[in-house]
């Protein structure tokens, strides 16, 4: 269903009417950061964008978090939150992978070097941390902007989520490195966050000042699941993340970045179960969140039931990063079962 958006004190206070933050009326739970990355090098600018999480299973404390760094690159970090490895290939800005087997650990990051020509840049992840180029491929003309990964079988998709709204689904060849338009359409306004259901290819892709769109595998059409309406999402609607649970269950987030908050839906249905946002503690609370990432399972004695990831615009140590946060303690704050 399309949810008509609602004009809100939230987009006039947004607008610069007003000199205190925006807050969501609703009751919004806290939960601590348990862990840090390493700020990024672009210092005193918007730079840590995006990350995304394998988990190693043989080894879940030995699992990596990669994130970019839009003027810069791309970092590979310990769960310690130490840099492993860092590609000095200019502004990346989202970044997503897959494990597909022998292929290896596959990592893609949308290039928006040239504002006129988006690109994929593609690498292998070694699991000691260490990436390896396979090379660039061509998306369609526009500034890079989102991006999202879906491997099927062994199919590789990647969406490209264009600054005005275009979505591009290209199919992925990586030997040898190729790739083709297989799908097109478009959100009205400028969208960036994009999580692909794995289970079933289901996009999920954020409208930053409308709200987040559904399109069902294959389909060009899609259906507004959730609107900005100042309460439950404050705009700009930013990273997106998706937890599976069973068959077609399982939760979406997403950056509320308006309020430095992240909504939660249950799926398949999209329906609001609350709202959280990370204070300090140990570490620092998170603020105008860009990019998020969420994984299941074991990843050590600190994590032991699932990770979320979310970038840090104000880190108040240095330059901005990447929060670790355990996802049992977000679940035991909302009450979600």
């Amino acid at each position: 269903m399309r949810r008509i958006a609602i004009t809100t004190l939230g987009a006039a206070v947004l607008s610069g009417c007003a000199t205190a933050p925006y807050v969501s009326p609703l009751p919004t739970a806290e939960v601590v950061a348990r862990g840090e990355t390493a700020p990024v090098g672009t210092q005193n600018d918007d730079a840590a964008d995006d990350p995304a999480i394998w988990r190693n299973p043989a080894d879940p404390t030995a699992s990596l978090i990669v994130g970019t760094d839009k003027k810069a690159g791309l970092y590979v970090y310990s769960m310690d939150g130490v840099v492993l490895d860092f590609a000095p290939d200019g502004r990346l800005n989202n970044v997503d992978l897959v494990d597909i087997g022998d292929a290896g650990i596959v990592v893609a990051a949308s290039d928006r070097g040239d504002p006129l020509k988006a690109q994929i840049r593609l690498y292998r992840l070694s699991r000691e941390g260490k990436l390896s180029p396979i090379g660039t491929v061509p998306v369609a003309a526009g500034e890079a902007y989102g991006l999202c990964l879906y491997a099927e079988d062994d199919a590789l998709l990647a969406y490209s989520v264009l600054k005005d709204g275009t979505i591009v689904e290209s199919a992925i060849d990586l030997e040898p490195l190729g790739a083709f338009t297989s799908r097109t359409f478009k959100m009205a306004t400028q969208g960036e966050g994009c999580v692909v259901d794995p289970r079933n290819g289901t996009l999920y892709a954020g409208e930053e000042m409308a709200g987040i769109w559904r399109f069902a595998r294959g389909a060009t059409e899609g259906e507004m699941v959730a609107a900005t309406d100042g309460e439950q999402l404050v705009a700009d609607v930013e990273g997106l993340a998706l937890l599976p649970q069973g068959d077609n269950g399982g939760w979406l987030v997403a950056s509320s970045q308006g309020d430095s908050a992240y909504a939660v839906y249950s799926l398949p249905d999209m329906r609001y179960v609350g709202r959280f946002r990370v204070r300090a503690g140990d570490f620092g609370a998170t603020d105008e969140t860009d990019g998020i990432a969420l994984q299941s399972g074991d990843f050590g004695p600190v994590f032991p039931d699932g990770l979320f990831v979310a970038q840090d615009g104000i880190n108040e140590s240095g330059a901005q990063n990447f929060k670790l946060v355990r996802w049992d303690e977000i679940v035991s704050a909302l009450g979600l079962k």
